[in-house]
């Protein structure tokens, strides 16, 4: 388990939302603060590191455990 700045739970929410929401609270961190999301849209795993790369921010880790996917992403 990575350490982090922010906690974003998206169970429940359906593509784009996660990303979308997710792209907000990263806007209110400081630049190497580490967001962690939880989702449970299956899509996500894909649109995470898109979105990482589309944006510089790094994904430090993803990973799937009961049925809930989790990423750490630290703002560029």
């Amino acid at each position: 388990m990575t350490d982090y700045n922010e906690k974003f739970d998206a169970t429940g929410l359906n593509c784009p939302l996660p990303i979308l929401r997710a792209k907000k609270m990263l806007a209110s961190l400081a630049s190497g603060d580490v967001l962690y999301v939880i989702s449970t849209d299956t899509g996500s795993v894909k649109d995470f590191d898109a979105f990482c790369k589309q944006s510089g921010h790094q994904l430090l880790e993803s990973s799937e455990a009961d049925n809930k996917f989790h990423f750490y992403i630290k703002k560029a």
